[in-house]
Parts: structure tokens; C-alpha cells; sequence
């Protein structure tokens, strides 16, 4: 079972006219939290090899639970209904004897016994740290290893990596598929090994294409899908780290905008600094384009624009909407009209979603003069 079947049986649901829309908007919600914590601890028990097996048990957990709430009511702690369910599933499962051959085979160096095996706060948060070093296991490539690690502890259905990728679903399911053959294979270890600061930054990079989707969703038409930021954000505190990264000098530019008293009031000067600085760690076109908009308010919107004109023929942002946005914009407030309406209606056919589309065609209706 996937992520996929699960949505389809919460939908086959919904047709039920008696269906509780707290009940499914509860177990969304926890579908969404609790996924990856559950993952973790049980594939820690079962051994890496066995990680199709841990997500089945949370598929079937969560399909239970909606099963069960609908027609019994929700339980005064549903977090504990998941896992002590998830947990006597397991055992059940460690019981059939294909399973259990996997099993024995898989700890026979461990000493876990049945009695440690709890959902603790502490081994949740443990458990997830070392999962996300066995998502990126060396072995594994990095598209592969980013896949894994929004699958398996953020809980993302296959059609929302592929947007976090500008992907296909089925590119995305091919790297599931190949991570997940790496870690039977080479039956990764759940211990944290000293050679973690090799995989730190891509670990880095996927709470960030996390972040990314839930400040700017690329599927869903939503300003903002909360429960993703906010699941990135526990993924950063769990790792809670204080070296100096791109991360960290994002994180900056993000805090000088809300500590700004006004727009208006917004330390450029600042900003464009931290860009720089960025820039020595990263050199990628989206940073550049992102400099632009601080380079524009700190040295004016004629140096952005013949920056961005220099980066349009040096990279490959010809397909990015915001782009040309940018540029519209920047042409917009220098009043040249027809180069702001060149560039918007580049930038419209490029949106994702109806929310982009929508706001830049809107642009284009108050940019375009009235005869």
C-alpha cells in the first residue's frame, strides 16, 4: 500500500453520506505528523532492509484508524490509538514466518527486545535523526536520497515530490524504487556513523525543498500549506545544528524581513550583503535571480535588470515564471509598459497552479495602458 491507496480510501469515504469530516480531517492531519515519526522507530526495529514493510504498517495503521473512528468515534488520544495499533501490527507481522526469517536475519547482531520497543518522545526524535542519515546513505544518489526522505519521514505522496522536483511522478517513483533496493541491499546500519557531516547537506537541502512547497505551494491553491513549514522546521530543530551553511544565511534574510517595521523600512543594504555571501557558498541561477530583487532596492532597478538580462542568457531560467515576473515588475516601476507586458505574458504560461496565474494576469490587466 502507498500513500496513494490511502488517499483513495479516505476519498471512497467521503462518498458515504454518513462520513465524519472531523474524523477525515483528523486523520489527515495525523497522516501527515505522525507518518514519519512511526516510520522511524518501527524500521529501526525491523532492520533498513525491511522499510517497505514499516511503511505498510503505517499504511494499514491509518487505514484502520479511519475505519475504526468513523463508526466508533475518535478516541480521547488518537496519537496513542495510532501507535498502539502500529505497534501490535508489527508484531503481528514478526509473527508470519516470512517475515520472521527477514527479521532474525536483520538483528541478529541487535540486542532490541519487544519491551523497548515504545513510541517515547525521545526515541521518536532519535529515531528520525538516524533516519534521515539512512535516507542518505552513500550508496544511494541524491535525487534518490531527497525522494526517500519526503516519503518516508515527511510523508508526501509521490505527486507532491514530483512538484517539489518539477518532476514526474513516475521519475519519482523509479527513485523510490532504486533507494529503497540500495537499502535492502546494502542493509544500512540505524546508527549514526562519524562520517554524518558527508550527508548533513543534503539532509539541509530536502528541509529546504520542504519549506520551499509549503511557503510556495506548487500543487495545491494555497498561499501557504502550513503543515509543511511546519514539518520542516521540526526536522531543523531536530537536527539543530550551528555550522555555517546557505541554510543559515537564508535563514538571515528571512529574519531581516520580519524584523523589518515596513517594507519600505527593509535593510537592503543588509540583504544584498548576505547575498553575497551566499553566492560564495552557492552560485546558482535562483539565488542570483533572488539577489536581483535586493540589488534592485539597495543600488536601483536598472542594475537588477541588466543583471537579469546577463543571467537569462547564462542559464537555464528561461521556464521559470518568476523570472520573467521579476523582470515585468522591474520594467514596470522604470515605466517602460511594453517591456513589462513582454515579459508577463512570457511568464504566465509558465505558472503551475491557478493562484500564480491568476495574480500575474491581473498584473497584466493594470499594467497594460487603457487607449
Amino acid at each position: 500500500m502507498n500513500n496513494e491507496v490511502y488517499k483513495d480510501v479516505i476519498n471512497n469515504l467521503k462518498k458515504n453520506v454518513s462520513y465524519n469530516k472531523n474524523c477525515h480531517e483528523l486523520t489527515e492531519h495525523l497522516f501527515r505528523n505522525e507518518y514519519g515519526k512511526m516510520v522511524s522507530v518501527i524500521t529501526r526495529y525491523i532492520g533498513t532492509e525491511n522499510i517497505e514493510t514499516a511503511e505498510d504498517i503505517i499504511q494499514e495503521t491509518l487505514v484502520k484508524a479511519v475505519d475504526y473512528w468513523q463508526h466508533n468515534g475518535i478516541p480521547e488520544n488518537p496519537q496513542g490509538w495510532l501507535y498502539t495499533t502500529a505497534k501490535n501490527i508489527t508484531f503481528n507481522i514478526l509473527k508470519r514466518k516470512k517475515y520472521q526469517i527477514q527479521y532474525e536475519s536483520s538483528i541478529e547482531k541487535k540486542s532490541i527486545e519487544f519491551e523497548e520497543f515504545d513510541f517515547s518522545e525521545k526515541l521518536i526524535i532519535d529515531d528520525q535523526l538516524r533516519m534521515m542519515f539512512v535516507c542518505c546513505h552513500p550508496s544511494i544518489s541524491q535525487s534518490s536520497q531527497i525522494a526517500l526522505v519526503l516519503k518516508i519521514l515527511c510523508g508526501f505522496s509521490i505527486t507532491e515530490i514530483a512538484n517539489a522536483f518539477f518532476s514526474t511522478t513516475e521519475t519519482i517513483n523509479k527513485r523510490l524504487v532504486r533507494g529503497r533496493k540500495q537499502l535492502r541491499k546494502n542493509k544500512v546500519s540505524f546508527e549514526i556513523t562519524d562520517t554524518l557531516d558527508d550527508n548533513l547537506i543534503i539532509i539541509l537541502k530536502t528541509i529546504y525543498l520542504l519549506f520551499n512547497e509549503g511557503y510556495s505551494p506548487s500543487q495545491k491553491n494555497e498561499l501557504i500549506r502550513y503543515d509543511l513549514c511546519l514539518e520542516a522546521i521540526r526536522l531543523a530543530e531536530i537536527l539543530a545544528g550551528n555550522k555555517i551553511s546557505s541554510y543559515l544565511i537564508l535563514a538571515a534574510v528571512s529574519a531581516n524581513h520580519c524584523i523589518a517595521e515596513s517594507f519600505e523600512k527593509t535593510n537592503w543594504e543588509e540583504i544584498l550583503s548576505l547575498y553575497d555571501s551566499l553566492l560564495l557558498l552557492e552560485n546558482s541561477p535562483i539565488i542570483r535571480l533572488n539577489r536581483c530583487v535586493a540589488l534592485a532596492k539597495a543600488k536601483g532597478n536598472k542594475a537588477a535588470i541588466e543583471e537579469l538580462l546577463e543571467l537569462e542568457s547564462n542559464s537555464d531560467l528561461a521556464t521559470y515564471y518568476l523570472f520573467y515576473s521579476t523582470l515585468a515588475e522591474l520594467y514596470k516601476l522604470e515605466n517602460e509598459t511594453e517591456k513589462a507586458v513582454e515579459y508577463l505574458k512570457k511568464a504566465i504560461p509558465l505558472t503551475k497552479n491557478k493562484r500564480d496565474s491568476d495574480f500575474l494576469k491581473k498584473k497584466l490587466i493594470e499594467t497594460v495602458p487603457v487607449s
